[in-house]
């Protein structure tokens, strides 16, 4: 077989299959392209972790206070992670060149957003809610056996903690 008999079943082949090496090679830049900026997946923020665990700490307060028995209580709550959003996000994959052989990529996104009446808001695709390690419920009737168990019990059931990662203690 000569030389030019295989460029031209190699050039038979490639008409053939051109497209769908196109599709493969887009397919595998795409996998490839780093994440970028992060717009996707809208991480708490150090401060606003903080904020949002110390009004969920506020709320908690206020409600185990109405607990018959409990009286004045703080609550103490510590956090494994803190969650995330994802963003819906239109994006645009461009090329220029032949479509043969593409010489440049460009990939733009944008955050999807919607109209809410008081403003856009963006639409979030996932919501990972805070995990916590741990509660501690300092109270003035935490040393009552039916207080422990009652905060125990709301403590669980609003953070998502069994019982021995709750701890409830009388106050001063």
């Amino acid at each position: 077989m000569s030389g030019t008999q295989k460029t031209e079943g190699v050039r038979r082949i490639w008409d053939k299959y051109k497209f769908v090496a196109l599709v493969a090679l887009a397919g595998a830049v795409l996998l490839l392209w780093p994440s970028g900026s992060g717009d996707a997946a809208e991480h708490a923020s150090p401060q606003a972790a903080p904020a949002a665990q110390a009004e969920l700490q506020a709320e908690m307060e206020d409600i185990l206070g109405r607990i018959q028995g409990v009286g004045e209580v703080q609550v103490l709550l510590t956090v494994d992670s803190d969650g995330e959003r994802q963003l819906a996000e239109d994006s645009e994959l461009s090329y220029s060149g032949s479509t043969a052989a593409p010489e440049d990529y460009s990939r733009s996104s944008q955050t999807v957003l919607v109209d809410g009446g008081s403003g856009d808001a963006p639409v979030v695709t996932r919501t990972v809610y805070p995990t916590y390690r741990g509660a501690l419920v300092v109270c003035q009737g935490g040393d009552r056996a039916d207080v422990k168990l009652a905060v125990t019990e709301a403590v669980a059931s609003l953070t998502g903690l069994t019982a021995d990662r709750i701890t409830v203690a009388k106050s001063q």
